[in-house]
């Protein structure tokens, strides 16, 4: 059969024109049967024929016992007659005997004529329901194949159209799949970009990290270097200028001596002993040497326990008094000039006298010295409990007030070694370094400057330690054996009334703490707003109560009202 004779090309192909086509081709043609259908249809008649065979033997099993049952009734028979025949005494009983046993046979072939009867209408029925089913299937698949019949060329446009949408979804669901895997891909690329990137960020970093330590290292390497270099060029500066002063006094000493030779020729009547010439030449040498008075060499001592024996004339050149030896070490210190619009800009207000609050410290001058007289002290430490509360401030004020006291001589060194700011307030350019004069490296007369002529009749008798290079150790140079002699080679010379010490906060570093041996009392600066009674007690018990407090200002109070203490 080619492909032309079969019933679905027909039926797609058949002519539509009713004078060209074959009536015999009218008759419908039934539709094709589905898979299921056609399983179904093969399923019931393969069960139809399977039903056959089963109810044939069926029949023969139900036949075939009772015609063995009427054989060996049969064989029985005439062995029962026999016997019979053989005893005639047991006749009547054989009878009887053989009727029951007809009965039984009769009644047993009727059992099983019925139950083989009743087996066959089973079966017969059960057939006539399988054949009717059968039928009824038949008759549906019939009505099916009618009924998709017509439907066909719609089905068939669906199921195109299922399939082509099926195809259509499957292609995009590919294609989404296809997207979908490559948003994963990119995605995936994207985080391995970003951790690469994020990695070499961090390897960077790290890079930049390590160059900065390098750098770091290096640069305070440097600073150490130049530190070292520093120190040493100080020290070599300072070694420069104490063998310049040994020099100078040898030379001075040379002079003296040969002025000594001149005298003592020339007025050799007059100095009978060579001892007074001795004396008096030692007492040169004292007055014009920077050594401090109460060292005394030995040949000077006894020179002068000789001077005070009886006898003995007086020397040819007058003695210096102490007070000129003290007026003259003043007159040797450098001076600075005094420019009063820095110092108004910078508050100070006992400066200028025009501000109101220049009597506070007024009353702040007179107040002190009254402390410092009752109880015999000199050095006061101004200190505040932290930051900001204005120490240097009341310092500068006090010490210009002081200034004023013609019979006062007052002395104000900046102490603050970690951060100093009173030469930025009196207004000095080059303060010069306060730790060196601690050490003992610069003399006192060669750091400490008085102020010069000014407009604001600041005296002469105050002199200002300015501090210009901050100290890394302040607090263990402060409480070295170093400092101490430098501040009593200082008050040796110079005889101060009163020494002010611009220290720390005390708060903040031990620096208080480490000098409270080398002050007699302590002025504590608070700043309105700032300090809380905490911190005053906090600085009290970080004193001790063996440190006197001698007073409180209390600075930046707001709601006072001074103009109307004015005169």
């Amino acid at each position: 059969m080619n492909m032309i004779e079969r019933r679905k090309f027909r039926r797609r192909n058949r002519p539509l024109d009713e004078d060209t086509h074959d009536p015999q081709n009218d008759a419908p043609i039934p539709p094709l049967e589905t898979r299921e259908e056609r399983l179904a249809r093969r399923n019931a008649e393969a069960d139809a024929e399977a039903s056959l065979p089963a109810q044939h033997d069926e029949i023969t099993a139900e036949t075939e016992p009772t015609a063995a049952a009427q054989a060996a009734e049969t064989d029985a028979s005439p062995k029962a007659d026999t016997e019979t025949e053989s005893d005639p005494a047991a006749e009547p009983q054989t009878a009887e005997r053989d009727a029951q046993y007809a009965a039984i046979r009769e009644a047993e072939k009727a059992r099983r004529t019925d139950q083989a009867r009743k087996a066959l209408e089973t079966r017969r029925a059960t057939a006539a329901r399988a054949a009717l089913e059968a039928r009824r299937a038949q008759e549906a698949l019939q009505a099916k194949r009618d009924r998709l019949a017509g439907e066909d060329h719609a089905a068939k446009e669906q199921l195109l159209t299922q399939e082509a949408q099926a195809a259509e979804e499957h292609r995009l669901a590919q294609e989404a799949q296809a997207a979908e895997e490559q948003r994963l891909a990119q995605e995936a690329q994207a985080a391995e970009e970003q951790r690469l990137a994020q990695e070499a960020q961090a390897a960077e970093e790290q890079r930049l990290a390590q160059e900065a330590q390098a750098a770091e290292e290096q640069r305070l390497a440097q600073e150490a270097q130049a530190a070292e270099e520093q120190r040493l060029a100080q020290e070599a500066q300072a070694a420069e200028e104490q063998r310049l002063a040994q020099e100078a006094q040898a030379a001075e000493e040379q002079r003296l001596a040969r002025r000594l030779r001149e005298t003592d020729e020339s007025r050799r009547d007059e100095m009978p002993s060579v001892r007074t010439a001795r004396s008096t030449e030692a007492k040169l040498r004292k007055i014009l040497t920077t050594e401090p008075r109460n060292e005394q060499p030995a040949s000077q001592a006894a020179d002068d326990q000789d001077e005070q024996q009886p006898g003995a004339k007086p020397s040819a050149f007058p003695l210096v008094s102490v007070e000129d030896e003290i007026r003259r070490n003043w007159d040797c210190l450098g001076r600075f000039s005094v420019d009063a619009g820095h110092l108004e800009r910078n508050r100070i207000v006992t400066a200028g006298r025009d501000d109101p609050a220049h009597a506070a410290f007024d009353v702040l001058r007179t107040r002190l010295l009254q402390a410092l007289s009752e109880r015999g002290w000199k050095r006061v430490a101004v200190t505040s409990p932290s930051q900001g509360c204005g120490k240097t401030f009341t310092a500068a004020n006090l010490a210009i007030s002081l200034s004023r006291q013609q019979n006062c001589r007052t002395l104000l060194l900046d102490c603050d070694l970690r951060r100093p700011t009173l030469h930025k307030v009196i207004g000095v350019d080059a303060p010069g370094s306060m730790g060196d004069v601690l050490r003992g490296r610069t003399f006192p007369e060669q750091h400490l400057l008085r102020m010069g002529e000014n407009s604001i009749h600041a005296g002469d008798s105050i002199a200002f330690g300015f501090n210009g290079v901050a100290e890394p150790y302040a607090s263990e140079l402060l409480q070295s054996p170093e400092a101490a002699a430098a501040l009593d080679r200082m008050e040796d010379m110079f005889k101060p009334d009163v020494v002010l010490f611009d220290l720390p906060p005390a708060l903040y570093y031990d620096d208080v703490i480490a000098f409270k041996a080398r002050f007699d009392g302590v002025l504590l600066v608070l700043g309105g707003g700032l300090s809380t009674p905490k911190e005053v007690r906090e600085v009290e018990r970080r004193m001790g109560e063996d440190t006197p407090l001698l007073g409180t200002v209390l600075n930046k109070a707001e709601g006072t009202t001074l103009s109307k203490y004015t005169y």
